[in-house]
């Protein structure tokens, strides 16, 4: 059945028995401004004026600011095999790749394995050889596979950040997901987050791990996974000003 309209005015059909009959102004959906169908259509679209609004609000959410980086001024990735690059060639690591994107000297210190437990022992050795003025912690992912307490995860996390602190470094949070599918980056991670005004990158690793096009095994990235995590990175740090 098809509805035609001349002159302006509806007009009525027959077609294969079925008729249509021209509406009356108040069955059409502008002629009673009080109508259920005019009242629904209504709230849709404040419903989604108010996504839109809330998307692009969140698109454009800066990250708490960081020192901005001097030409000469290191950056210590720190972390365990996705900071090492398992899984891809030794000059498609994320820490490589990130190097050539912000023109600044990155120190990778990725130790394949290693728990949170494992990192606070050795980071501190590491920030007096390195002395860098940014770290990017990214630790976390041995301890879930591991199906470590979340609670002492967290707080070794806490201890690293306040390490690199004191030793006068900004820092970027790096989260892991964990190992569930869809299940993105335990909660512990926006906490610590907030509690230090840190960027949080949340995003990336989930999109990468979760994507059998971007990993080399189940586990890591290969180098188009870790090109992606260093472009994330790279883009947080701008919108931070660290660079």
């Amino acid at each position: 059945m098809k509805l035609f309209s001349q002159h302006g005015a509806w007009t009525r059909f027959r077609f294969i028995g079925l008729r249509v009959t021209r509406p009356n102004a108040a069955s059409r959906p502008n002629g009673n401004p009080h109508s259920p169908c005019l009242r629904r259509a209504r709230s849709t679209q404040h419903l989604a004026a108010l996504l839109l609004a809330f998307a692009l609000a969140s698109c454009g959410e800066k990250p708490p600011p960081l020192p901005r980086l001097g030409a000469d001024d290191v950056v210590l990735a720190f972390g365990d095999s996705l900071t090492y690059g398992t899984g891809a060639g030794q000059n498609e690591s994320y820490p490589v790749i990130l190097a050539q994107l912000i023109g600044r000297k990155v120190v990778g210190a990725g130790v394949p394995g290693e728990t949170t437990a494992d990192g606070l022992e050795r980071l501190p050795a590491v920030l007096e050889e390195v002395k860098p003025r940014l770290v990017l912690l990214c630790m976390g992912g041995n301890d879930m596979l591991r199906k470590m307490d979340f609670a002492a995860v967290e707080s070794n996390l806490r201890a690293m950040v306040r390490m690199a602190k004191a030793r006068g470094a900004g820092v970027v949070l790096i989260g892991v997901p964990t190992p569930e599918l869809f299940g993105g980056p335990p909660e512990f991670y926006e906490r610590i987050a907030k509690e230090f005004s840190l960027p949080l990158e949340k995003k990336v690793l989930n999109d990468v791990l979760f994507d059998r096009s971007l990993k080399s095994d189940p586990i890591h990235p290969n180098a188009g996974g870790y090109r992606r995590f260093a472009e994330a990175l790279a883009d947080l740090l701008k919108k931070a000003g660290a660079v």
